[in-house]
């Protein structure tokens, strides 16, 4: 079984300021952006949890 995650919470889930929205910086292949479109992307295997922590630890 594949990995469930959700988009909102993936380290791969960025804000692009230059369309002003969310996208997904994995290069996904033809398939894969279908589901990623039509929100039926529930086991995605390049799901990493975002850690919005990770840099102030770095620099303790």
């Amino acid at each position: 079984m594949g990995k469930i995650s959700n988009c909102e919470y993936c380290a791969n889930y960025t804000y692009d300021e230059d369309y002003e929205c969310y996208i997904c910086e994995v290069n996904l292949d033809e398939d894969e952006m279908a589901h990623f479109i039509s929100g039926n992307f529930r086991q995605c295997p390049y799901f990493q949890m975002g850690d919005e922590y990770k840099i102030v630890r770095k620099q303790m």
